[in-house]
């Protein structure tokens, strides 16, 4: 029972500092550092709550799933031994029974979230390759836009499509709208995307936001991390363009209406482009290193506590 407490309360503190994080500022000073705590936080919550419910169906005082390993040789008599215990014949039925449904319940919530998660990746790859195969058919290179698609749409429109074949696309509306200058920089944010797969990142998130849509905790953890990839983006866009072509490019396709991006795509005009302006033009200093190494030793710990209370 006292790894199922100490599990519930990693769960209850994920939650809480889940909310806490969507209210702190610091983590526009070190998105990166920022993203690394929330993946934590969600892995942490997940395990735990998935953890405590197997604790509770488990007698108190046993061995974890690691020593009985060692013991019997292989993970399956590992399992066994563990979830239906020798001596289970012993106590009451209604005890017993109480400790099946816990059992019961964490090993189907691991499934669901385990099938939420391959539900949003088959649903983004899906709508990418329909966005592929439309963009084939009306889709056209540009001198002015090199490694870049240009549809012949109106509207101001820029977005990436990750993946193996990844496109960065552009609307005709976009190219009269932008500068040169300013173009350069969003299209140096759409790479950046495309380079560090933030499609993959906010995946987890986009999928507890679908599982659970009228969780508070999990539509500001979507919103949070979403802004925090389009920060990170910007840093990287910073790289080789000035702050302020970034900075005038979104306050352009703010004022004009920049359409959305389609399902399974991440566009440059997304995520508070109030606040993306202001850091732009208003920049704050980043974290310390000894900060944003304290964080990621954190967001570490964190993530480890729930699978070293259930395997020890």
């Amino acid at each position: 029972m006292a790894d199922a407490a100490l599990l519930a309360v990693v769960a209850v503190g994920s939650v809480f500092g889940a909310a806490a994080l969507v209210r702190a500022g610091w983590p526009r000073r070190s998105p990166a550092a920022a993203i690394l705590l929330w993946q934590a936080l969600g892995l942490a919550a997940g395990l735990a709550t998935v953890g405590a419910l197997i604790c509770l169906g488990t007698p108190g005082g046993g061995p974890g799933l690691g020593h009985i390993l060692l013991r019997t040789g292989t993970p399956a008599q590992a399992g066994a031994a563990f979830l239906l215990p020798a001596h289970i014949g012993s106590v009451p039925a209604l005890v017993a029974a109480f400790r099946l449904t816990c059992v019961a319940a964490g090993l189907t919530l691991f499934a669901s979230l385990c099938w939420v998660l391959v539900a949003a990746s088959a649903a983004a790859v899906q709508a990418r390759r329909r966005q592929r195969a439309l963009l084939s058919l009306l889709a056209h290179g540009d001198p002015k836009v090199p490694g870049a698609l240009v549809v012949d749409y109106p509207t101001a429109a820029a977005y990436c499509l990750p993946g193996l074949r990844s496109k960065i696309v552009v609307s005709v509306g976009t190219l009269e709208l932008l500068r040169p200058a300013e173009l350069a920089a969003v299209l140096a944010h759409e790479r950046a995307h495309l380079r560090e797969r933030h499609d993959l990142v906010l995946l987890p998130f986009t999928a507890l936001r679908r599982a659970f849509p009228r969780s508070a905790t999990c539509a500001g953890a979507h919103r949070a991390v979403a802004l925090l990839v389009e920060m990170l983006a910007d840093d990287r866009a910073l790289r080789a363009r000035p702050a302020r072509e970034l900075a005038s490019a979104l306050v352009r396709f703010g004022t004009a209406g920049a359409c959305a991006a389609p399902a399974g795509a991440l566009a440059v005009g997304e995520g508070e482009v109030a606040a993306r302006v202001v850091r732009l033009l208003q920049p704050v200093r980043p974290l310390p290193g000894p900060v944003v190494a304290g964080i990621c030793l954190a967001a570490a710990l964190l993530a480890a506590a729930p699978v070293t209370l259930l395997v020890l």
